[in-house]
C-alpha cells in the first residue's frame, strides 16, 4: 500500500526520487500524462525503506538494478499538481544513485520503456538546458550544479499562495 492520502485540503505523499547523472547530464522522465519532466520515482510502501523504495522504483520504471551513492536531499514539498489542480503536501528523499553499470546507458540520449500499460519517455538533459526545461521539481534547476555530501533538508513552495495555517511555531 502507497502512503499516500486524500482529504478534502488536498493530498499528502511520501516519495523517493533518483537523481542520475553520467557526462552532466541528469536522467529525466515524462509519460502519457504528464506534460512536465520529472525524476524517476514514486511512492513509499508502507513498512518499506526509503532505500529500498528508490531502488525498486528504478526497477520498474527503468528495468535495472541501480546502486544508491547516497541521500541527497530530504524535501517538503507544497505544490498545485499541474495536471488536475490538486494541492499536495509531499516528502520526498532524493538519492544520487549509481546506473553505469547497467547498461541504460547505451540506450542513448532519450529511449522509452513501458511500465505495465504505461510507457515512460526518459531523456539524459545537459545541466545547461534545465533552466529552459518544463521540469519539477523546480530546485532541481540549480540545487543539480550544487550536490550535497550529506542529507539536506528542503522546503520548497511551488504555487503562489501558501498552504500554511495556524501556529508555526
Amino acid at each position: 500500500m502507497d502512503i499516500t492520502f486524500r482529504m478534502s485540503e488536498g493530498t499528502f505523499n511520501y516519495r523517493v526520487c533518483a537523481v542520475m547523472i553520467q557526462d552532466g547530464k541528469l536522467l529525466v522522465m515524462r509519460d502519457e500524462r504528464s506534460p512536465y519532466s520529472y525524476l524517476p520515482g514514486g511512492r513509499v510502501k508502507l513498512h518499506e525503506a526509503v532505500e529500498q523504495a528508490v531502488l525498486r522504483e528504478v526497477k520498474e520504471e527503468l528495468g535495472v538494478d541501480a546502486k544508491i551513492i547516497r541521500p541527497l536531499w530530504l524535501v517538503q514539498n507544497f505544490f498545485v499538481e499541474d495536471v488536475d489542480q490538486e494541492r499536495y503536501h509531499e516528502l520526498c528523499l532524493y538519492f544520487l544513485v549509481d546506473v553505469s553499470h547497467t547498461g541504460l546507458l547505451s540506450l542513448g540520449e532519450s529511449f522509452s520503456l513501458a511500465e505495465g500499460r504505461h510507457e515512460h519517455q526518459f531523456q539524459w538533459l545537459a545541466f545547461e538546458r534545465l533552466e529552459g526545461e518544463y521540469l519539477y521539481p523546480l530546485f532541481l534547476k540549480t540545487a543539480i550544479f550544487h550536490l550535497p555530501d550529506a542529507l539536506e533538508l528542503r522546503t520548497e513552495y511551488e504555487y503562489e499562495e501558501t498552504f500554511q495555517s495556524g501556529d508555526q511555531g
